[in-house]
């Protein structure tokens, strides 16, 4: 299958080239991520493309000095809602109304249980599960990186705060929760290039209940 090839030729890039990818690939890699599905189709977060390599530069000290930062085509930042407003969930169920074209007495319903919970919660809580749809997200767009043949690198390793800051995105209510550069592998500086993948077997991975 050759989305299963796509997945075993990818890795976690540690080191890229600065070549560009082409526009029609960031496109499908966004598109993909967008369509991912998240809990209550709230899509609480939102994505930052970073081409600006200044903005880029004042990332990486913060980022453990990852050279991927840098040197990658685009860096893409997964930012999770700070919390669940009321505003933010009828947002969302307001567009559903608007494309669909038609109300529902039972999503209606949904929406007041959503309403009733999730903005009464502590902000710690709900940031975390913001996050957590983020990361599907996330998912979907190392997936379909590889399926265009682009290489990325999942980083967890920076400073929070620091990126938020830098872009500004505290004041959006945001908070940065995973990054990603997204671009093509140095193969004569990566270390890991050219080392075989290693998982789990499905036998350790999977219990399979009939």
């Amino acid at each position: 299958m050759e989305l299963l090839d796509k997945l075993n030729w990818r890795y976690a890039a540690k080191a890229m080239n600065k070549e560009k990818v082409s526009q029609d690939k960031i496109d499908n890699i966004i598109e993909a991520a967008r369509l991912a599905p998240t809990s209550s189709g709230l899509q609480p977060f939102e994505i930052l493309v970073i081409t600006n390599q200044e903005i880029k530069e004042q990332i990486k000290p913060v980022s453990w000095n990852q050279s991927m930062i840098t040197d990658c085509s685009h860096l893409l930042v997964f930012a999770a809602w700070d919390t669940y407003t009321e505003d933010r969930i009828n947002e969302a169920f307001d567009l559903v109304n608007e494309v669909r074209g038609f109300k529902n007495e039972g999503w209606e319903a949904y929406r007041q249980k959503l309403l009733s919970f999730y903005p009464k919660q502590d902000a710690e809580i709900n940031f975390n599960h913001a996050a957590k749809q983020a990361y599907i997200a996330f998912s979907a767009a190392i997936i379909a990186a590889a399926y265009e043949g682009v290489d990325t690198t999942p980083i967890e390793g920076f400073e929070p705060e620091a990126v938020d800051k830098i872009l500004g995105l505290r004041e959006k209510g945001l908070r940065s929760c995973v990054l990603l550069p997204v671009g093509y592998r140095d193969t004569e500086n990566d270390w890991l290039v050219n080392l075989k993948k290693v998982r789990k077997s499905t036998e350790d991975l999977v219990t399979v209940i009939e």
